[in-house]
């Protein structure tokens, strides 16, 4: 697969820039010979790690791309056009799915599907150190979108996917409830479940494949104020269905 752009968002990830994680990304890109297109997106971070990036980026020929603070899904979103490739893949900075894992996932594209989801919760998954009321805090939210929006999908929340760049364009400016405006607070939010709502009803084919994956701890994000705000916005995405904001 060559034809492939890997978006990296970044919000304040001096922690994990000084452990190394975008190392194993260039040692996996130069292992496998791949001349892959790499967009790490900051999202107006305020540690000073937006700089240290940018310079690791220009090193090794990758984009930087620096975003006011927003959000996750207008982080991504900026990647997504600005990819130049046919695929895009989502991949988190923190590398809590390893980039290896895109073996797993890249098959499914030659089978026509134009998007392909890494699960933590389908069989032949994993997950490592996940904190027991972050995994049932997990369970809970996947019920619940299973219940008011996205059917037969085990796990919408993994930072691993991979997308038609085309039909990523297409739905991102499908989004009602994550226009891009203004944050406070570090926020990844559930655009993820907005994007593979109007992608379902629109009847793309979607590959749901297992992956390893293990927690990464961090301080940025408040799980019960972001589960609460989520929440309320999948109830946002039924409203705006019922309303025909996505045809």
């Amino acid at each position: 697969m060559k034809n492939l752009s890997v978006v990296i968002p970044s919000y304040n990830e001096l922690t994990n820039f000084n452990a190394g994680v975008l190392d194993k990304v260039v040692d996996y890109l130069k292992q496998k010979k791949l001349n892959w297109e790499v967009i790490i997106v900051d999202d107006g971070s305020t540690d000073g790690s937006n700089k240290k990036i940018k310079a690791f980026a220009k090193k090794n020929n990758w984009r930087f791309i620096q975003n006011p603070h927003q959000g996750k899904a207008a982080t991504i979103k900026t990647g997504v056009f600005n990819a130049r490739n046919k695929y895009t893949l989502f991949t988190d900075f923190d590398q809590a799915t390893p980039i290896t894992e895109v073996e797993k996932l890249l098959p499914f594209l030659k089978k026509n599907y134009k998007i392909v989801i890494g699960s933590r919760e389908i069989k032949g998954s994993s997950r490592e150190k996940e904190p027991f009321y972050r995994h049932l805090m997990g369970k809970v939210f996947n019920f619940a979108v299973k219940l008011i929006t996205v059917r037969g999908i085990q796990d919408t929340q993994c930072g691993f996917k991979i997308f038609n760049t085309q039909t990523a364009k297409e739905l991102f400016n499908s989004l009602v409830v994550y226009q891009p405006k203004p944050e406070k607070h570090a926020f990844t939010g559930a655009f993820d479940v907005e994007l593979l709502f109007i992608a379902n009803k629109r009847g793309i084919k979607i590959a749901e494949v297992p992956i390893s994956w293990y927690h990464a701890s961090t301080t940025r994000v408040n799980p019960i104020r972001d589960s609460i705000r989520m929440f309320f916005d999948i109830l946002k995405i039924r409203l705006a269905d019922i309303f025909g904001q996505y045809h």
